[in-house]
């Protein structure tokens, strides 16, 4: 049986190109090694049978088998990320979509509390390991980079910023932040655009922060974080400007009609919304293939659904929004992630003193895994802005579209960052 599974190793590595069999050593049980010496990537194995995802490029399959230590993993993760890619069999987005199933088990996973459980399973693991690897201000979503790079906390400065230019954000308006995360957006718009701004979560770790932070800043009076579900928001006093930042990604795709048409109820007329996240690379894919979907379902977001950006804009058209402009930063999250992984990288021992080594391992693979499938382009990053249309709109009374942007030049204007 172990010289079945060593010429499987064998014959692997030998459909790789030159240089990523180079760079790859696998050490079975008992110390054997396949492949050289030098090789900056090695997986050491405690049994033969996780070879079996190695066999049949089940990535996803083989990085879990890692994260439940069956197989250690050595080597700078940029190089891991490469050989994944090299390993796959298949475009990880050509998973076919199976709708009537994956819209009932979408509803059932995105009840309330279970959404509740699912997002304090990420979110909750620990403020100070996140802290490790984020900009100081813990923005954890795509940020905005300059085409000649830049530091991390300058791109999310840039990131905070370019959203609210977009929501054309003015001093006294009302502004809701549906995942509002460590506060990132709720303070720089309070502090910079002078807004009075409401964010919502359900990550027990995240209120607290942010409420201590708004009392360390003085801002009680026009900022406010609650741990609410965004279902659960009153709709007596509309919004003049929503951001969802990072969030819709939990949502699912049977609950998609009620989530736009919340954030519509929630909106004034004219009023504008920047709805900001991860979307689906292909068409029809449920989820990412070689078993990467089930192993970021797995350990990292546990509910988590990937929508194409054509849905997307089909649902929030059908719930009576507006689109008004749409922009894809894919090649910005594949910087974030490459950022947060050397981040994370680089203080791997005080990350093994805040999580579990389960935990730790999980994450390496997934941030690195991630910004590989952002440079591939089997992940994308919509920012979609859209209006709740003003029936003023069709009077032309003066100043009916205040709020719609007739150019783009709002946008690039002087970043405040």
């Amino acid at each position: 049986m172990g010289g079945m599974w060593e010429n499987l190793v064998r014959r692997r590595l030998a459909d790789l190109p030159p240089e990523a069999a180079a760079a790859l050593a696998v050490v079975l049980p008992g110390g054997r090694r396949i492949g050289a010496d030098d090789a900056p990537v090695q997986l050491r194995l405690h049994r033969m049978l996780s070879l079996r995802h190695l066999g049949h490029g089940q990535i996803g399959r083989l990085a879990a088998s890692i994260v439940e230590g069956e197989i250690d993993l050595e080597g700078p993760m940029r190089q891991v990320a490469a050989l994944a890619a090299a390993l796959l069999d298949d475009t990880p987005t050509a998973a076919p979509a199976q709708p009537l199933r994956r819209t009932l088990g979408s509803r059932w996973r995105h009840r309330p509390a279970a959404d509740a459980r699912q997002v304090q399973a990420h979110y909750d693991v620990s403020d100070d390991f996140y802290a490790l690897w984020l900009d100081p201000r813990r923005v954890y979503s795509c940020a905005y980079w300059r085409a000649d790079a830049g530091t991390l906390a300058q791109a999310q400065q840039a990131k905070l910023d370019l959203v609210c230019r977009k929501l054309q954000l003015r001093p006294g308006e009302r502004l809701l932040d549906i995942g509002a995360g460590w506060g990132g957006l709720l303070l720089w718009a309070a502090e910079h655009y002078g807004v009075h701004a409401t964010g919502i979560t359900l990550s027990k770790n995240q209120h607290a922060y942010v409420n201590a932070l708004i009392a360390e800043r003085g801002l009680g009076g026009r900022v406010q974080m609650q741990l609410l579900d965004y279902r659960a928001l009153p709709e007596d006093r509309p919004y003049d400007k929503i951001a969802s930042i990072g969030m819709f990604e939990h949502v699912g795709r049977a609950r998609l009609p009620d989530y736009f048409g919340k954030i519509r109820r929630l909106l004034r007329p004219g009023g504008l919304l920047l709805n900001h996240g991860i979307t689906a690379g292909g068409t029809h894919n449920a989820q990412l293939g070689a078993g990467i979907g089930d192993f970021v379902e797995r350990y990292i977001f546990p509910g988590g659904e990937l929508l194409h950006v054509s849905h997307v804009l089909a649902v929030m058209a059908d719930a009576g929004l507006e689109g008004l402009d749409i922009e894809n930063l894919r090649p910005h999250y594949a910087r974030t992630l490459w950022a947060w992984s050397d981040a994370l990288e680089a203080q791997l021992e005080r990350a093994a003193a805040l999580c579990s080594a389960r935990t730790l391992r999980a994450y390496r693979l997934y941030l690195a895994v991630s910004a590989l499938g952002f440079e591939r382009g089997w992940m994308a990053l919509h920012q979609m802005l859209a209006s709740n249309p003003d029936p003023a709109h069709s009077t032309g009374l003066p100043g009916a579209m205040a709020d719609y942007p007739f150019d783009r030049t709002y946008m690039y204007a002087r970043s405040q960052a």
